[in-house]
């Protein structure tokens, strides 16, 4: 068969298969697998893929099932890289203009940190470059929220978290909870954090460094904020002295987001958090 007829078997098959979906529900589901299926069959016109490239892609999808467990999510890892993740959740949310953007709160949050006094020490065990952080939180106008709730959680200086290195760091380090004071203001203790790299081992790695993707992630603190009438906001400050800065692999780095971590050799980050009000709630009604 030559190629123009491959071409327009593809073709048909494409056809008959709109037609078989077209009796499928119009719903999300319906419309997400008639839209995807259309590029493929476009891809497939285009590139015109040999059966061993199929088998080849069949394979990776296959490496990354294998390579998932209870310990490791390579799906999740397939969708950060290529800018799913972020391109998902950024698109699905309107930003209040001054509010601080969030970000996705990563795999090593936990909800049980402790709750700690203003001015605690995060760093349970000593090691790292010591570094001080000041932040306030206020409403859009700018006004202070009194006894918000702030919890912090960051990876050490080798850039591990404490959750996926509980052999050599101890319980709940470098993560806290405070609740800021009458002027919406909170300030605590910690060591600089060092910026990593997603795992190159697996399918997904491997497939980025041969296409020339970045899998650094810059130094960063992450912060989720509590406040009556107001959205939680889980954001990331990141450090802009980082030379990863401008190719974060999760594409979260934003302007508003890059903080300056000990600048001056001060060792101090400042940091303001604006949270959005909570748009389900009339004004001065308070949240239940």
């Amino acid at each position: 068969m030559d190629g123009q007829g491959t071409s327009s078997a593809g073709h048909e098959i494409a056809t008959e298969l709109r037609r078989r979906l077209a009796a499928s529900p119009s719903d999300r589901l319906g419309d997400a697998v008639r839209q995807i299926m259309d590029h493929a069959f476009q891809i497939i016109a285009t590139l015109r893929p040999t059966p061993e490239e199929l088998d080849a892609l069949v394979q990776f999808l296959t490496d990354v099932g294998y390579a998932t467990d209870a310990r490791r999510q390579e799906w999740v890892i397939l969708a950060d890289v290529f800018g799913l993740t972020d391109g998902v959740f950024s698109g699905g949310r309107t930003e209040t203009a001054g509010v601080t953007p969030s970000t996705l709160p990563g795999p090593f949050y936990r909800a049980d940190a402790p709750h700690l006094a203003l001015g605690a020490d995060l760093c349970r065990n000593g090691a790292g470059q010591p570094l001080s952080v000041a932040g306030q939180v206020l409403d859009p106008d700018r006004k202070p929220l009194s006894g918000a709730l702030v919890e912090v959680w960051h990876a050490n200086s080798e850039g591990r978290y404490e959750n996926q290195d509980p052999d050599n760091q101890p319980e709940h380090n470098l993560r806290g909870a405070f609740t800021a004071d009458a002027d919406g203001c909170f300030h605590f203790r910690t060591i600089r954090p060092g910026g990593y790299a997603l795992p190159e081992d697996g399918p997904v790695g491997q497939l980025a460094r041969r296409l020339g993707l970045s899998l650094d992630r810059p130094a960063h603190i992450h912060f989720a904020v509590s406040a009556p009438a107001h959205r939680r906001l889980v954001t990331t400050i990141f450090d802009g002295a980082d030379p990863a800065i401008s190719r974060d692999a999760l594409f979260a780095v934003k302007p508003a987001l890059i903080g300056q971590f000990g600048a001056g050799g001060t060792d101090l980050l400042k940091v303001v958090l604006v949270l959005d009000r909570d748009g389900s709630l009339q004004p001065n009604q308070p949240k239940g």
